[in-house]
Formats: C-alpha cells, sequence, structure tokens
C-alpha cells in the first residue's frame, strides 16, 4: 500500500509553498562555486532570519533576500566581494567575543557553514548558480618596464679601496637585522655592530666595511640605480639617524633626522631626493636630502613604525607598523590614498614589485599578501606561508611569523620564516624552493642582482646564501 504524505505537509505545501526539503530533508549544496541562493541563504534561514528579515531588521540589516544584503545595514556594507576577513557578516559570525558573536544567545555556526560562507564571499558573493563572481578580475601578471630599477648609463658602482674600519670586539655576533643587495652589481651590504659589511654575491668574499658610528644599522638600501646605500639605525632610547654613503668611495654624502631613538624603518626615494624614516615614535617623516629639511609627518599609525617603502617611480609611500597597519600615501604631497588592512600582527617587512603593480608585505600573523596598489585589494594571501615546526620540548603556540620578504627584479619573492626556512615564490604566488637553516632565525633576506643567489641572514649573526632554480 502506498504511504500517505501527512495532512500537515500537504497543508503547508498547498498553502506556504514549503518544499518537502524544507521539512526535514537537508538540503544540498551546488556543485559549483558557492551561491546565495543554494547555499546561504538556507543557513541565513535557519540563524539569521528571525531578528535579520523581512518583519525585523535589527541594525537596520536584511538577509531575507541577495538584494537586501547586498545593500548593507545601518553601518554600511555587511560583505565585501573577495575579502571574507573584511566583511562585516563573517567578522559577526566568528567572533571569538560569545557576547559579540552572531547569532546571540546560541552556539556558533557549525566550522563547514562557516567555511561556507567563507568560500561564498571570497569567491565572489554569487547570486545564483548562474551569476558571475562581483571579484573584478586582475592583471597582475609581471611585465618588466624599460627604466625598472633605473640602470645606471656606465658600469654599475662597485666599491674602491675603502678606508679600513675598526670593527669593535664582541663575545657574540649580533643578528644580522638588515641587508640588501645591489640592483645592479655582485653586492651584498650586511648589517654589524657599528659599521656595514660589504661582501660579493658571487664569491661571498669581504670588500670591505662602511663605519656607521650612530649605532646598529636597523634598515639598509641600496638607492635604485645602486650608485648610493642608506643605513638607518641608532641607538635604542638615545639617538637615530640615517645615512647616506656613496657605494664607490664609501664617502658619507648625508645625515638624515634627529630621532630620540634608533630608526627601526627608512627607504630612499628613487630620484634619491627624499628619505621617509620611522620607528618606535609612530610616525613617518619625510626629509629632503638635500638640505635635511623635514616635508612630511604623517601620523595615522597607532604603533610603532616598522617597515617603509617607495614605489619604483617614487608617487607613492608605503608604511606599516606593529599593529598590523598599512597605509599607502601620496610621496610628494604627503595625503594618504589607501588603508591595507589585512593583518592581525606586526608587519615585518614591505617591499615592491619593480613594475610598481604589487606590493608584497610579511607579518608576525604567519601571512604573506601581495597587494594591488591600485584599489588596495590582497591579489594574493598565503595565509600560512611559513607553517611552524614543533621541535621537541616545546609546548604551547608555536609562532610563525614571516621576518622578511623582497623582491627580485624577475618579479619573484623571497621570504624568511620563524620556521627557520626562507622561501621563493614565483610572480604567480607559488612556492618554488625551501632552504631550511640548521640554527638561528632568518631576520633578514635578499636576492643578487642576477637573481642566481639567495642570501639569509640569522638571528645568530650569520650570512647564509643558496644558489636559486630556474
Amino acid at each position: 500500500m502506498r504511504t500517505r504524505q501527512p495532512l500537515i505537509g500537504v497543508l503547508l505545501v498547498s498553502l506556504l509553498g514549503v518544499v518537502p526539503s524544507a521539512l526535514g530533508e537537508e538540503k544540498k549544496t551546488s556543485a559549483g562555486p558557492p551561491n546565495f541562493q543554494d547555499d546561504i541563504k538556507p543557513i541565513l534561514r535557519e540563524h539569521c532570519l528571525s531578528c535579520h528579515g523581512d518583519d525585523t531588521q535589527e541594525a537596520g540589516i536584511n538577509l531575507q533576500s541577495f538584494q537586501a544584503l547586498m545593500r548593507g545595514g545601518s553601518a554600511g556594507k555587511i560583505v565585501v566581494a573577495g575579502r571574507a576577513s573584511q566583511s562585516i557578516l563573517f567578522k559577526a559570525i566568528t567572533n571569538e567575543d560569545e557576547n559579540a558573536r552572531m547569532p546571540p544567545s546560541s552556539p556558533p555556526l557549525a566550522d563547514a557553514k562557516i567555511e561556507l560562507i567563507h568560500k561564498w564571499i571570497d569567491s565572489g558573493l554569487r547570486a545564483s548558480a548562474t551569476s558571475k563572481s562581483m571579484v573584478k578580475e586582475r592583471d597582475i601578471a609581471f611585465k618588466p618596464v624599460s627604466n625598472a630599477g633605473s640602470k645606471p648609463k656606465g658600469p654599475p658602482a662597485m666599491p674602491e679601496n675603502l678606508p679600513d674600519v675598526k670593527v669593535p670586539n664582541v663575545t657574540r655576533p649580533l643578528p644580522v637585522l638588515a641587508m640588501d643587495t645591489s640592483p645592479w652589481a655582485p653586492l651584498l651590504a650586511v648589517s654589524g655592530q657599528g659599521h656595514v659589511k660589504l661582501l660579493r654575491t658571487d664569491s661571498k668574499a669581504e670588500i670591505g666595511r662602511l663605519a656607521f658610528p650612530e649605532g646598529v644599522p636597523h634598515v639598509i638600501r641600496f638607492s635604485r640605480d645602486g650608485s648610493v646605500l642608506m643605513v638607518g639605525g641608532g641607538r635604542p632610547v638615545v639617538s637615530g639617524h640615517v645615512v647616506l654613503f656613496d657605494v664607490k668611495t664609501g664617502k658619507r654624502l648625508a645625515k638624515i633626522g634627529d630621532e630620540v631613538d634608533a630608526v627601526l624603518a627608512a627607504d630612499l626615494s628613487p630620484d634619491q631626493r627624499l628619505v621617509a624614516l620611522g620607528g618606535s615614535g609612530r610616525t613617518v617623516k619625510v626629509f629632503s636630502t638635500t638640505d635635511g629639511a623635514q616635508k612630511h609627518k604623517l601620523t595615522k599609525h597607532t604603533d610603532w613604525i616598522t617597515a617603509i617603502a617607495f614605489s619604483p617611480d617614487g608617487t607613492k609611500l608605503a608604511s606599516a607598523d606593529r599593529a598590523g597597519g598599512i597605509h599607502l600615501w601620496d610621496a610628494q604631497a604627503g595625503g594618504i590614498l589607501l588603508n591595507l588592512a589585512e593583518h592581525k600582527g606586526a608587519v615585518r617587512s614591505l617591499d615592491w614589485r619593480s613594475d610598481g603593480k604589487l606590493l608584497a608585505s610579511t607579518g608576525e600573523d604567519g601571512k604573506v599578501i601581495w597587494w594591488d596598489v591600485t584599489d588596495g585589494f590582497p591579489a594574493i594571501t598565503k595565509s600560512n606561508a611559513h607553517p611552524p615546526r614543533r621541535t621537541p620540548g616545546t609546548y604551547g603556540e608555536v609562532p610563525n611569523g614571516v621576518l622578511a620578504g623582497r623582491f627580485d627584479r624577475e618579479g619573484n619573492l623571497v621570504t624568511a620564516g620563524r620556521d627557520r626556512v626562507v622561501k621563493t615564490w614565483t610572480p604567480k604566488g607559488e612556492q618554488k624552493q625551501a632552504f631550511n637553516i640548521d640554527s638561528g632565525i632568518p631576520i633578514s633576506s635578499a636576492v643578487s642582482h642576477d637573481s642566481q643567489v639567495v642570501f639569509g641572514g640569522t638571528s645568530e649573526g650569520e650570512v647564509k646564501s643558496w644558489d636559486v632554480k630556474k
């Protein structure tokens, strides 16, 4: 005998248009990328519409339909296509504070449902299975520009007959806090106690040293044409300066700034007319290199400045801080252009790709991000770029910070992490190689001018090097 459908089911179907799946059978998700109609609305109907539906709209938010959700609420948009981490809706359902997490007075949503909402937002907020992604297409392919790096007309600068520098005797080597390579010559500059050591990138032989009596170098940068070396640092809670050196002769060209603490971040503009610096004062100061006058004082940061970088064309200035904030400035006028919000821990490095399309940032939260600087969108994100390794006897949370990141001229990125690994990444963000360090932690990185050799400076004062596969 055929089983009859319960009368209540028949009435609900006829009167309310409720399909059998809504009476108990779990709705299946779509086969393709998640979409609102098939995947997200069933979750919202079960957990959210009593407070955020057509009848009631707490905080002005209506999640009953795709159109209403996209309108947002009284505080503005609640979803950002491609960025779940910056979407109010996703933040609300993943808030660690149970008093602030949605839905209220309820257990957290199941991990599978949270992951589905995350994928829906990141894949482009599709309304239905036939809808297109709302994440705009981006051309981030690396295309070298004709004047990338401002190649010098004559032979690239190399040190010649540098004066002798007396190196202090130390019981323990200073960690290699900073290093950089000349963009056009086989030359590596490495930080030391009261000096900078210069090495050949091919033979690794020492060429000479530059005295830095100002204290400890925290940042080292070659100019785009390789003729000038910028060194920033100082003495903690005493003084901080940036010094410009002539690479060929070792002559001091300029001394910039007069800080009351060590300079922790700095960069020299491509035309060598500006120096930007920062540190514990939480401000970015921009100075003229010709007369030392302060041009701009940028005050949006809420914590110590940890990284600064001019764009290859000199029109933009990026700065980062210990709280995870990154700001993009107009380098000439000093006005703010964009806030780049994604890192949840201290940002340890910033570097521009030579074509100026992307800015790379690395942080203590374990992320490596390639930013599209046209609108501040994270074009590529590696959330766990250097997975932590738990050694015997280690307890609690193992840090997975990424401490350094530098581009080569071909758009490849080199990163160094607390996992004691130095990695190389393609312009598309795909990992190429990984180099392990036996002792110490790599805290600085660099790439030779011909992209053949990768360098890592360790917490134990050693400079490691590896050949790169093509």
